[in-house]
Formats: structure tokens, sequence, C-alpha cells
């Protein structure tokens, strides 16, 4: 069954006006629980209330209210919100070109999938094969759902990308959320080269298939046992033995990870003559056959 475009409108680049629709490109794989009071399994439900009461509230029947400074709330309907600027709710216009390299990863946000809309083939093709050949990322501005965003636009493999940004005053600056900034001291050139090579040790082509959450599948597993009415005990927990010493603890990492190499690459090798060898013995059998 084909995913559900979220947002549909038209992808603006100069007088050029491009139909395209906006598909979630990524979803979290949570493990999500409902609440019980503890030993009469009953649910917790929430229910919107009015303060000082208990009535509950239906959903139409709430508005939004932005706090001043003295307290007091503006009450704002829909209706406010779009008038806002309805002109631009249903187009992503494309305001500049810039080396993808230059935006920090700290602004990315979420990553969405922008595929052509009704008869915008053509023009989508032909801002995708443009984009590609200037290897420029396209920044724009839209809104969705009541909120303005920042985005980029790259292309990927056949299918344009659009990733939302944070807004450069949603981004804190390391001063205002930390006490004390961290000193970036001298070090000894013994020990920052065995670090580099430590880090040359760990360097592997990225493969995001390789990396799991453990954690959800872990807690998926006890699920499982549980509802097999399996009791779980928990282990306790382990830890490698304190290194004081800065440079005998990068000698030891530097030590485990050449042997975490050398293992991948011994597995590596045996695989191919494990399939040789089960070759051969399937060939051996053959001429046996054929020679009974």
């Amino acid at each position: 069954m084909a995913a559900r475009s979220i947002w549909s409108g038209t992808l603006t680049f100069g007088l050029v006006n491009v139909p395209v629709r906006l598909y979630s490109a990524t979803k979290q794989q949570d493990v999500s629980f409902h609440q019980f009071e503890e030993g009469t399994n009953e649910r917790i439900r929430y229910k919107r209330v009015a303060e000082g009461s208990d009535r509950e509230v239906e959903y139409e029947d709430i508005v939004k209210g932005y706090e001043l400074s003295n307290g007091k709330h503006v009450m704002l309907t829909q209706d406010d919100l779009e008038a806002a600027d309805p002109g631009r709710s249903r187009s992503i216009e494309i305001t500049d070109f810039v080396e993808l390299a230059e935006i920090d990863p700290i602004y990315y946000e979420k990553s969405y999938y922008l595929g052509p809309g009704p008869d915008g083939d053509k023009s989508y093709a032909l801002l995708f094969k443009a984009m590609e050949d200037s290897e420029l990322a396209a920044v724009a501005v839209f809104i969705m759902r009541g909120k303005q965003y920042l985005a980029v636009i790259r292309p990927a493999d056949r299918v344009l990308i659009l990733e939302t940004l944070f807004f450069a005053d949603e981004v804190r600056d390391p001063s205002d959320v930390m006490d004390d900034l961290p000193r970036i001291g001298k070090v000894s050139s013994k020990e920052l080269k065995t670090a580099g090579s430590l880090i040359q040790q760990l360097t592997t082509p990225w493969k995001p298939e390789q990396y799991h959450d453990t954690y959800r599948e872990s807690v998926l597993a006890i699920v499982k046992r549980k509802s097999k009415g399996e009791e779980i005990e928990v282990e306790e927990e382990t830890s490698d033995a304190e290194v004081v010493d800065l440079m005998e603890a990068l000698e030891q990492s530097l030590a485990r990870a050449k042997g975490r190499k050398t293992g991948a690459k011994k597995t590596a090798k045996k695989a191919p003559a494990e399939k040789k060898t089960a070759a051969k013995k399937s060939a051996k059998k053959k001429s046996t056959r054929k020679a009974s």
C-alpha cells in the first residue's frame, strides 16, 4: 500500500512552479506503553478538563491562548492563525542555493521526500537535474499545519529530499546551557598520536543498516517472555576495571580496536573458504552419482 502524502502544493523556483507532494521519510520505532493502576490493571485515562471543575471540554471547543508578560492571555482561533500569511500556505518558496557542507548538522530537524504532484513530472525532472549538476542545495520556506518551516532541499538517488531546519534563534549557544564551557588545553604529542591511531582503527564505511536499537529489541524480547509467563531476573551490572591513566586507557582501547578489526578480517576470509569447501563437496557428490 503506497504511503499517503502529508502535504501538497507547489515548489517555486523563480517563475517556475513545480507541483509537489510531501512524504515522511522516517518513522519512529519506539516501544509504546499504556499506563495502568498497579494491582488493579485499570487503565489510566486522561481527559481535557476545564481548570477548577470536573467538566470535560470537547476538542472543538478548545481555542489557543498566547500568554503575555503580565500573565494575561490573548485568545486566537484557527482563522486568526491562518490570516498570518495565507498566501504562502500552499507553496515552498526557494530563496537561495548554498553548499550543503556549509550547513551545520545541528540545524537539521526532520526529513521528508518531495515527489512530483499532478502534471509536475517534467518541471520536477528539470529542477532535479539542474540541482544535481550544480551540486548545490536549495534553501526554502513554507507553512505546514500552522507553522512556518525553514528547509533545505537536495537531490538524492531519484528523489528530492527536504530537510526541515531549526531557525537560528532556536539553536542554543553552548554558553547559554552550560555553566562552564570545556577548556581545550594542551595534550602531549604521544597522547594525540595514540588517539589518532584509535580513530583510524575505528574508521569504517557508513552502513546505517548495521546499527540497531538494541534497547528496543531487548524490551520486546522481555515482553515476549513475560507474555509466556516467564519471570524476569535483573542481572547485576558488570563494568571493566577502572583505568585512571589517560595514556593507559588509550593504549588499551587501541589494542581492543585492533583485535576487533583482525577478528572481522578473519571472519570475512573464512566465509569464502567455507563456501569453496561446500562447493567441492557438492561437485564430488555429483561425480560419484555419475560414476554409479
